[in-house]
């Protein structure tokens, strides 16, 4: 199981170290007060969005991570050493959930930005803090403060610009694979992607980044099929590519299926701009076009396109289309300059 968006994970700072009692006992040092150091603070447990990451499979092998404890504080007025943090490197796009799946306690949506899961314990004072004019040899120390432990829920959701809707079979892989470098799964039967893919698209020196996910099928909101887990990739996106078989028979009820599950899954998902389009229209005649065309434009009480990924028809528009309604701060501009060509 190469791709994994969702793992449980136990993580526990580090106790901080004790507090020391201890006096001078040196030669010629008649009155030697309390010189007891203070214990180590322990290890805190962090998160940390890292470059070069798109899944979660690295927590399949680890799931426990420890901080190290703060050292117990020493005689001469040493300080216990502190305990080492421990640092779990995730995908950006991860939320941290609490035990209970529900309440978020992080996420991380940048890459670099990093979230403290349990602080570390504070060291015990020495002997050395409590003495006073009327306690000149105190013999009493604290403890140091105990780590923090928690159970937690990793959740991956892939930062891209379009999503990709549509029942299996839809096209969906056909329309990644003709217009980016990724190379998803294509076959003739359903359910080919089992899990989600990710492409660059280029359009007018822009570049934007798609999302493919599985197929949807009526019932997924309850576990059919491959369900809904794979619709939380597609929360982030600026605006959903839904894609709708040509050559169905029943084109407003395979519409209306995958509106109703994105109502099904809540969020603001069905309030997402969409953009519907008729695909695989290479095996339609022009007057079948029409015709399916304008049962599918009832069907959704706005415009749609025609579209066929394979043959390339309609495909640019398309891709124009979704880069109007993706903001210009999420695109990515190529350079016009023309290089220089290598000189030795």
């Amino acid at each position: 199981m190469k791709f994994l968006d969702l793992c449980k994970v136990y993580i526990r700072s580090g106790a901080g170290g004790g507090g020391c009692v201890s006096f001078r006992r040196e030669k010629y040092i008649e009155y030697g007060g309390p010189d007891g150091g203070d214990g180590g603070t322990g290890g805190s447990v962090w998160a940390e969005a890292v470059d070069g990451l798109n899944t979660l499979i690295d927590f399949r092998y680890q799931q426990h991570f420890f901080a190290k404890n703060g050292q117990p504080g020493m005689g001469k007025q040493r300080t216990g050493k502190d305990g080492d943090d421990i640092i779990l490197r995730v995908p950006v796009g991860t939320e941290i959930l609490d035990e209970d799946q529900e309440t978020v306690i992080a996420d991380l949506t940048e890459l670099g930005q990093r979230v403290q899961l349990a602080r570390g314990g504070n060291g015990g004072w020495g002997n050395l803090h409590f003495k006073s004019a009327t306690n000149q040899a105190p013999r009493r120390a604290n403890p140091g403060q105990e780590g923090v432990e928690r159970t937690l829920w990793l959740r991956l959701k892939l930062i891209a610009d379009v999503g990709l809707l549509g029942l299996p079979n839809a096209g969906k892989s056909t329309f990644l694979a003709a217009t980016s470098n990724a190379r998803p799964k294509i076959a003739d039967y359903p359910f080919t992607t089992l899990h989600p893919n990710l492409g660059v698209v280029g359009v007018d020196n822009t570049e934007f980044v798609v999302a493919d996910i599985p197929g949807l099928i009526e019932g997924a909101s309850e576990g059919r099929g491959l369900g809904d887990l794979f619709l939380g990739h597609v929360e982030r996106c600026a605006v959903l590519l839904h894609l709708i078989d040509g050559t169905s028979e029943t084109l407003a009820e395979d519409y209306h299926t995958i509106i109703g599950e994105l109502e099904a899954y809540g969020g603001d998902l069905a309030e997402k701009p969409r953009v519907t389009v008729l695909n695989k229209v290479d095996a339609l005649d022009e007057e079948d076009r029409a015709t399916r065309l304008k049962e599918l434009e009832n069907a959704c009480g706005g415009p749609v396109m025609m579209m066929s990924g394979v043959a390339g028809e309609g495909v640019t528009d398309v891709l124009r289309t979704l880069r109007q309604n993706i903001d210009d701060d999420r695109l990515r501009f190529r350079s016009t300059e023309e290089e220089e060509p290598w000189q030795p």
